[in-house]
């Protein structure tokens, strides 16, 4: 018996249409992503996250320290400008406490060997060191050079 033109037409597009079940049934399984994927796209992200964090503390102590050295600065300016002018500032030392920090101040004859010390001039010069400690312990100290009328002039 010969197959009939229905059987010759819809007898492969049945097989074809098995196979594209089979096909969209093989898509399908395969068309989520894995665990081992999953884990590895998750492990990269958490480096990453893991960077940007470490980034992040990183920025925040570098600020706190530059805040922190910003006051001490200020403050040793602060204790540099308000030392007396003049004659009132004479060899020796002077410490205080302003703004948590805890500074002296040591007035020295100024020492250079290419000054002759018996020349008159009218001005002695004299080393002013600065020094303030924080709380947290760090010391920032300033050393300069000022002018103090001789006296008797």
């Amino acid at each position: 018996m010969r197959p009939s033109i229905a059987s010759r037409w819809f007898g492969p597009v049945r097989a074809r249409t098995g196979a594209r079940a089979r096909g969209a049934a093989r898509r399908r399984a395969c068309a989520g992503f894995t665990l081992i994927e999953v884990l590895v796209a998750l492990s990269v992200i958490s480096v990453a996250l893991t960077a940007i964090g470490a980034l992040i503390a990183t920025t925040v102590r570098g600020s706190r320290s530059l805040d922190a050295n910003l006051i001490l600065v200020e403050t040793a300016r602060a204790v540099t400008t308000a030392l007396p002018d003049g004659q009132a500032l004479k060899p020796g030392n002077m410490s205080g406490e302003m703004a948590g920090h805890v500074w002296r101040v040591d007035v020295l004859p100024f020492v250079f060997t290419n000054v002759d010390p018996r020349l008159p001039t009218p001005w002695v010069p004299q080393t002013v060191f600065v020094r303030v400690r924080s709380a947290s312990g760090k010391v920032l100290q300033i050393s300069t050079v000022r002018l103090r009328q001789r006296e008797g002039q």
